[in-house]
C-alpha cells in the first residue's frame, strides 16, 4: 500500500507544480505584449523615420544637409556620419526636444577611420551633448515622425446660467447680496417704544 501511494503522490505534486507553473508564468507574457502594443501604437516605426543632419565644415563655413533613415550611413569627403535613430517628443509633451543618435567617423591623415562621437544630440538643446572636433561638427534638424492622437484637453468648467449678473457683479465688488425671500428669515426680539409726550398729557 504504502509502495503504491508514495508515486501517485510525487505524481499528483509534479502535476500541482506544473498548473502553478503555468498560471504564473501565462499572465506576463500577455501584459507585456499588451503593454508594448499599446505604446507603439500610431508610433512611426524607427526604421520608417527620416532625420536631417546639418554637417559643418568649420574651416571653410560649407554646411552640408543629409536626410537619413536609422541604420543608413552617408559620407561627406573624410568625414562619415551613421544614423542610428532619432526621436521627437510628442505634440501634447511641454518640453519640445528633437533628438538623432549619430556616429560620426573622421579618417586621419594616415588614412585610417576614428570615431570621434557616438551618442545622442539635440536640436533645441545643443549644450546638452557636442561633437568636439577641430574641424567638423554636426547636429540635428528634423525627425520625421508621427504619434497617435494624444490625451484629450480638459473641458472648462462650465458656467451655471441659474445665478443673475446681479448677483455675480455683487460678489466681485464686495457687497453681500441680499437673502431671496423664500429664505427663512430669523426674527430678533425688539424692545416696545418709549412712551411719546402725547401719550403722557393724554393720561
Amino acid at each position: 500500500m504504502k509502495q503504491v501511494a508514495a508515486p501517485l503522490l510525487v505524481a499528483l505534486a509534479l502535476a500541482s507544480c506544473g498548473k502553478g507553473a503555468q498560471q504564473q508564468g501565462t499572465p506576463v507574457p500577455a501584459a507585456r505584449q499588451a503593454a508594448s502594443t499599446a505604446a507603439g501604437q500610431g508610433v512611426t516605426p524607427m526604421a520608417q523615420r527620416v532625420a536631417v543632419l546639418g554637417i559643418l565644415n568649420k574651416r571653410n563655413g560649407i554646411v552640408q544637409n543629409i536626410a537619413l533613415h536609422p541604420g543608413q550611413s552617408a559620407r561627406w569627403k573624410d568625414v562619415i556620419v551613421r544614423l542610428r535613430a532619432c526621436e521627437t517628443t510628442a505634440p501634447w509633451e511641454p518640453e519640445k526636444l528633437t533628438g538623432a543618435f549619430v556616429q560620426v567617423d573622421v579618417q586621419r591623415s594616415d588614412k585610417l577611420w576614428s570615431r570621434i562621437f557616438s551618442g545622442w544630440l539635440y536640436k533645441e538643446s545643443p549644450s546638452l551633448n557636442v561633437v568636439e572636433h577641430p574641424v567638423y561638427d554636426v547636429w540635428p534638424k528634423s525627425c520625421e515622425m508621427t504619434y497617435p492622437a494624444g490625451p484629450p484637453v480638459p473641458a472648462a468648467p462650465a458656467s451655471s446660467s441659474n445665478l443673475s449678473s446681479a448677483t455675480k457683479s455683487g460678489a466681485a465688488s464686495g457687497v453681500r447680496p441680499s437673502p431671496s425671500t423664500n429664505a427663512p428669515v430669523a426674527e430678533t426680539p425688539t424692545a416696545p417704544p418709549p412712551p411719546s409726550a402725547a401719550d403722557n398729557n393724554a393720561t
